[in-house]
């Protein structure tokens, strides 16, 4: 990033409450108290780890800015009344420029994210275990496929007890629940869980009755010799954008109510969750998508004028998830295992058709340790 910087010197507007200064070729406002509580100087942040050293409140109310002028391709700010210049470089402007105009609607999400459907199928290949494990490159590939998707597949894994927590320590760690460190998914006589029977599962987000959800999901198969039995995963975020064409009101009922959730399939164990089916942030930006029927309570947030609309919304949401054409599917082998954004990408599995053994192995873990391990890569210059 190189960004362009003006001639000109910056202009102070509003008694020197805020500058404006051109940033690649664009205007952009910027307020006197933000550019004070942002500065990089030693005094403000720590050079070791980039926390502040002051608070708010050390900052005076009536900051304001008395001179700015470019020095090179930084931008030397004068406060007052604290008398303190600080400098800040032109391409950290641009990068954390808040002066647009904001005309994303509801739903949107990131320009590293990618909606897809049943077309995507044969274009994720699975990346090979021990390259991802020895190549940061390679690793920060993967990785950045699964931030794009939503979901990403491995192969030449050892098929032994605990990979899935293995898997894990590429980008975090296991987030630990009532099921283990690890759990093992495989026909039982009287599971607990619906997982463990040869039925076909409708597409889901796992756990929604936690709080938080695990944001990722890891499951690797150690022995599968049945027929049937195939991974299907759908990406939630497209569903969105399609009930959204058809339905903008339904959509809104769904991110405007909260659903609930519930599991108690153990003696010691009670997990209750209260969240939207479709999480948005206050900026409209889409967060999460939770979809579980098997763990659904009685919903109860939502108005009795709004229900019977709300009730058509899920209906119409269901039938998207369940809609082949949204569904990428494959046959996990022994040695592979495939990894979802579990706040976005529902799973699902066809229904085992004959005897045999399909043993599955899965972990779950943060997403933000995923975030972080791109954003380390990419700040030690890995390229993919």
């Amino acid at each position: 990033m190189n960004t362009a910087i003006s001639a000109s010197p910056p202009t102070l507007i509003d008694n020197g409450a805020a500058l404006t200064v051109e940033l690649g070729g664009t205007p952009r406002r910027f307020h006197a108290i933000w550019l004070r509580d942002n500065a990089q100087d030693p005094a403000t942040r720590s050079a070791g780890n980039g926390q502040r050293l002051i608070t708010l409140r050390d900052i005076p109310e009536d900051t304001r800015i008395v001179a700015a002028e470019w020095s090179g391709r930084h931008l030397e700010v004068r406060f007052e009344p604290e008398g303190k210049t600080v400098a800040f470089e032109a391409d950290w402007l641009a990068a954390h420029s808040y002066d647009r105009e904001e005309t994303r609607g509801a739903g949107w999400t990131d320009e590293a994210i990618t909606r897809w459907d049943a077309g995507l199928s044969g274009t994720v290949r699975a990346a090979d275990y021990g390259e991802v494990r020895a190549n940061p490159a390679v690793r920060l590939d993967w990785l950045r496929t699964i931030r794009c998707y939503g979901f990403a597949r491995l192969s030449g894994l050892p098929t032994t007890d605990g990979i899935p927590a293995e898997i894990a320590a590429l980008f975090g760690h296991v987030r630990e629940t009532n099921y283990g460190r690890v759990f093992d998914v495989r026909a039982k006589v009287d599971p607990n869980n619906l997982a463990d029977t040869n039925l076909g599962l409708q597409a889901h987000t796992d756990n929604p009755y936690r709080d938080p959800a695990p944001g990722v999901q890891i499951l690797a198969c150690l022995r599968n010799d049945v027929e049937g039995g195939e991974s299907i995963v759908v990406d939630g975020f497209e569903v969105v954008a399609r009930l959204k064409a058809e339905m903008p009101e339904g959509f809104a009922l769904l991110a405007g109510h909260s659903a609930r959730f519930e599991f108690a399939g153990t003696r010691d164990v009670r997990l209750q969750a209260k969240r939207p089916l479709i999480e948005l942030g206050p900026d409209g930006e889409l967060l999460a998508v939770r979809f579980n029927n098997r763990s659904a309570a009685p919903f109860t947030d939502v108005p009795y004028e709004a229900m019977a609309g709300y009730y058509r919304a899920y209906r119409r949401m269901a039938e998207l998830i369940d809609d082949p054409a949204l569904a990428v599917r494959f046959r996990l082998a022994p040695g592979e295992a495939f990894v979802v954004d579990n706040l976005r990408v529902l799973h699902a599995r066809s229904a085992i058709t004959s005897s045999g053994s399909r043993h599955l192995q899965g972990c779950y873990a943060d997403k933000d340790g995923l975030l972080s391990a791109i954003a380390v890569l990419e700040a030690q210059g890995a390229t993919a």
